[in-house]
């Protein structure tokens, strides 16, 4: 037996990749979504650095100071974060003053921001304020298919560098941190190239669906 097929699926693919791929003229294309639940953690001991033979080691035990969740905004074109804000929560309430950045951050111009089909992004509080900045439009990634949002890229490399490897002694030194990091990153990012067609992917993506079978 075969999962039942999105009805949305095919049409949400080919939007997002279709923007990747061939963005609209004289507009700005932006990638945004949140990594939350990001803990301060506060080692008990520095980690141990690499030795010949031996990999980076780290104490298992710790100290939670507290979570904070990071929201981002990814300009397609440059690779660079072109807005970000640290929250203690991540409800429609936090996602709307930050896409109210987003769009401080691109004045003037088509704005596409891709997200993907978490609730608090369709709250009607958010749908009203779109409804009144006919220059933003929003597109939505279809349910599983959150790695179609490229910002998902960045949260991989800044949990691998900076997060994940870090001691942590307070939720501003956490959020000190990040911003550092996303600086840093700015000087040196370049854009990261979609190679996948809509055809491929859902290609892909039927030949799993229909290989998942039940006996």
């Amino acid at each position: 037996m075969t999962r039942p097929t999105d009805p949305e699926l095919e049409p949400k693919i080919r939007d997002v990749v279709g923007l990747y791929l061939n963005p609209p003229a004289n507009a700005v294309v932006v990638s945004v979504d949140e990594k939350s639940q990001i803990q301060a953690l506060d080692r008990t001991q520095l980690a141990l650095p690499l030795r010949p033979g031996l990999p980076e080691r780290q104490t298992h035990d710790y100290v939670r100071h507290g979570t904070t969740t990071l929201f981002a905004a990814l300009e397609v074109a440059t690779g660079r974060i072109s807005a970000d804000a640290c929250y203690p929560r991540h409800s429609n309430t936090e996602f709307l003053a930050f896409l109210k950045k987003v769009a401080k951050a691109h004045p003037r111009v088509k704005l596409h921001v891709v997200v993907d089909n978490y609730a608090t992004h369709k709250h009607p509080d958010v749908q009203k304020w779109l409804d009144r900045s006919k220059r933003i439009t929003l597109h939505f990634t279809p349910t599983s298919c959150s790695w179609l949002n490229m910002v998902e890229i960045f949260f991989g490399i800044i949990t691998r560098q900076a997060i994940r490897r870090g001691t942590f002694t307070s939720v501003n030194d956490l959020e000190d941190t990040i911003r550092d990091f996303i600086d840093a990153y700015n000087h040196r990012a370049k854009p990261f190239t979609w190679t996948k067609t809509a055809d491929e992917l859902l290609t892909k993506i039927n030949r799993k669906q229909n290989s998942d079978t039940r006996h």
